[in-house]
This record gives C-alpha cells, sequence and structure tokens, in this order.
C-alpha cells in the first residue's frame, strides 16, 4: 500500500514539476537527446563490428572444424589398417 501511495505522490509530483519548469525540462531534453543519440549511433555501431567480427571467427572455427573431422576419420582408417595387419602377422606366427 505505502508503494501505491508513494507513486501516486511521485506521478502527482512529477507533472506539476514538468508544468512548472517546463522551459527547464525542453532545455534538458535539447541537450539530452543529442547525446543519447550519439551514444546510441556509437554503441550501435560497436556491436555491429563485434557481430561481424564472431561471424568471421565462427566461419574459421567451421573450416578448421570440418578439417579436424577429416583428420580424425583418416587416422581412424590407418588405425583400422594397422590393426588388421597386425592380426594378419599375429595369425601367420
Amino acid at each position: 500500500m505505502a508503494a501505491l501511495a508513494g507513486g501516486l505522490a511521485a506521478l502527482v509530483l512529477g507533472i506539476v514539476g514538468i508544468i512548472a519548469w517546463w522551459g527547464y525540462f525542453m532545455k534538458a531534453l535539447m541537450a539530452g537527446v543529442p547525446a543519447m543519440l550519439i551514444l546510441g549511433g556509437a554503441l550501435a555501431a560497436y556491436l555491429g563490428f563485434e557481430e561481424i567480427r564472431d561471424k568471421n571467427s565462427a566461419d574459421t572455427f567451421n573450416d578448421t572444424a570440418d578439417n579436424l573431422k577429416e583428420e580424425v576419420q583418416g587416422l581412424k582408417e590407418e588405425i583400422k589398417g594397422l590393426k588388421e595387419e597386425k592380426d594378419e602377422e599375429a595369425e601367420d606366427k
């Protein structure tokens, strides 16, 4: 209940404050909006750059993973061949 009363009081005081200090409110908006646009634009550009870097990194990782899978498959086949040779040698003895 106290939160509701406090919220209503803040709402009324905020409306009265905007009406009473309309000129100051507009000056604050004139100063704040361009600064927010600059900061928001810089953040968006940075995040876009990071996204491009992450995509390139992921592509490189996928290529490396594919190469490693092929190498592992080749090594498995080589091990299988060596085991077969060892089994044949053991049978011959």
